[in-house]
């Protein structure tokens, strides 16, 4: 129970108000403790025992609610700034960010997540910057941007994940006839909270150099090699030096935990139920320091355990579609939804998918997490229904 609150300016000239009350655990209500308390607020003083019940509770109580957002209805509003929002200096992306329901309107996805959908149009340049958030891309659909990361033009393609360290310069260039959308994922949540942001433009305008569309980018070919690291490289920044992780590599790893469950062997999170997760190969750690991201595949017909985790989770439908359960909600989802976890909420994951509206016949989500977070704080959790973990 909570008896005190904050608030703007008061006739005391202090924000905080407490209230004596008569509880269990509370002290006696009298002339006396109302002196005190009066007292504490003159000194903008809180005491704990009419807090604790807010700040310890038995298990997190996330701020952040569970919610759905339809890919449909985002690409056609995006479509929309498409034509009528321009891309440079000022607005500098046509980046439109989910705002979970229960955040107070802030474009925050969760407490420590943002997630946006950003559009080009066709012959677009989005303008060169950089930020201490770091961040990715992930593409559901489409082809035809190169980001261009530190100079490095790498392509972005369908099931493609592409991270970016904080604190690099990178711009974006459509090189083709067609409009592109996919999906950003940054810690700026996190870091405002914690007022650690910085922000820089860089150029106005990319080289004619910048604007070539290799086929594979300089990271890819010094870094994309199975085991192997670059002796010649130094240590790499706090983050991936790999700036794409492409679909194919995904989806073969995805297709050969399933076939090795179906001839009798270990390599699935559970039955039926395949997942990766994106590592930087220069430290086998996750791809960035405060954000990690996976793929998950889940076979037609096949459930998931309900699982809780501290931390919260953002998800997009990569191909299929399924039931998916969170908390006391459950949504039927098809290719692009995106859907929040919020901290220890559960989710389970009911697959429905076929060869009608997937290519691998299954459901795929695509998932990225503040666990590193967590698991720095050692504040990392997880139960799995119907274990001890």
């Amino acid at each position: 129970m909570t008896q005190s609150s904050l608030a703007p300016d008061t006739a005391l000239g202090s924000p905080v108000r407490l209230q004596a009350v008569s509880a269990e655990g509370q002290p006696e209500v009298t002339p006396a403790l109302e002196e005190l308390y009066r007292g504490f607020e003159q000194e903008l003083l809180v005491p704990l025992w009419t807090e604790i019940g807010d700040l310890m509770p038995a298990h997190p109580r996330s701020r952040a609610t569970p919610y759905v957002w339809r890919w449909q209805r985002l690409r056609a509003l995006a479509a929309q700034a498409g034509d009528l929002v321009p891309v440079g200096r000022g607005g500098e992306r046509r980046a439109i960010a989910l705002a979970n329901p229960s955040l107070g309107g802030r474009p925050f996805a969760t407490p420590t997540l943002w997630a946006a959908i950003q559009y080009l149009m066709p012959g677009e340049d989005a303008p060169e910057h950089r930020h201490t958030q770091h961040a990715f891309r992930f593409v559901v659909e489409g082809e035809g941007v190169w980001t261009v990361v530190g100079g490095d033009p790498v392509a972005m393609r369908r099931g493609d994940f592409l991270p970016q360290a904080g604190w690099n310069m990178h711009a974006h260039h459509n090189a083709t006839t067609e409009p592109m959308a996919w999906i950003d994922g940054l810690d700026i949540p996190f870091q405002y909270a914690n007022e650690a942001q910085f922000f820089e433009f860089g150029r106005d305008e990319i080289s004619a150099a910048e604007h070539a569309t290799p086929d594979r980018s300089r990271a890819e070919r010094l870094w994309g090699h199975p085991g192997l690291r670059p002796v010649s490289s130094p240590e790499p920044p706090s983050g991936t030096p790999l700036l794409a992780y492409r679909w194919e590599h995904t989806d073969r790893a995805l297709n050969d935990q399933l076939a090795l469950e179906a001839e009798g062997f270990t390599g699935t999170v559970e039955p039926g139920h395949a997942a990766v997760r994106f590592s930087d190969p220069s430290t086998g750690a996750d791809v960035l320091p405060t954000l990690r991201a996976e793929m998950h595949r889940v076979a037609r017909g096949a459930e998931t355990a309900p699982v809780r985790e501290t931390g919260s989770s953002v998800y997009q439908v990569f191909d299929g579609s399924g039931t998916v359960t969170v908390g006391e909600e459950s949504w039927s989802v098809t290719r692009g939804d995106l859907f929040v976890v919020p901290s220890w909420q559960p989710l389970s994951v009911r697959s429905e998918a076929g060869t009608s509206d997937s290519d691998s016949g299954a459901l795929d989500l695509f998932r990225f997490s503040d666990s590193p977070i967590f698991e720095a704080l050692r504040l990392d959790r997880t139960h799995v229904e119907g274990t001890t973990r």
